[in-house]
């Protein structure tokens, strides 16, 4: 399925436009999850590049919150306890990469494994030491990482 990746630059236009016209603004979920050695979560997409934090698209209908567990275990195979909740963190601007997009961190405190269902999305998900990531783990990622777990201040901007 890697074969996304080399279609992608060609095809992200199209979608972009297509969320452009049929959403105002957009609104994202990405997860901060760490096991019980601290390592975090990261997913590696069949279309793009790079380690990322799983997340996606909020859908119509569908809280932020409810959006970042969907997530979660359709990428992952994570699924969020309801106790503790997921924990919000810091709200972004996208503006760079998609004007009107907004993404929003949540923190996952309490999960359990379970089985994934990435539909051809995903092509890996590893458990990594926040402080010797992949090299090709993304800038935001490593951002949004040191926010999240090693108290560094939020930028406004993904």
């Amino acid at each position: 399925m890697l074969w996304r990746r080399r279609i992608e630059p060609f095809t992200r236009p199209l979608v972009y436009a297509y969320f452009r016209l049929t959403r105002g603004l957009t609104l994202g979920v990405r997860a901060v999850v760490t096991d019980a050695a601290g390592h975090v979560l990261l997913i590696q997409h069949t279309y793009v590049k790079g380690w990322y934090l799983p997340g996606g698209g909020v859908e119509r209908g569908e809280t932020a919150e409810t959006a970042v567990v969907r997530e979660l275990q359709e990428e992952a195979g994570v699924r969020a306890l309801s106790r503790p909740r997921p924990r919000l963190i810091s709200a972004h601007s996208n503006e760079v990469l998609q004007p009107g997009d907004h993404v929003l961190l949540y923190r996952i405190e309490a999960w359990e494994p379970c089985a994934s269902d990435s539909a051809g999305e995903i092509h890996a998900v590893g458990w990594f030491d926040p402080d010797d990531l992949p090299e090709d783990t993304t800038k935001a990622t490593r951002r949004r990482i040191a926010e999240a777990l090693g108290g560094a201040e939020a930028d406004p901007m993904w």
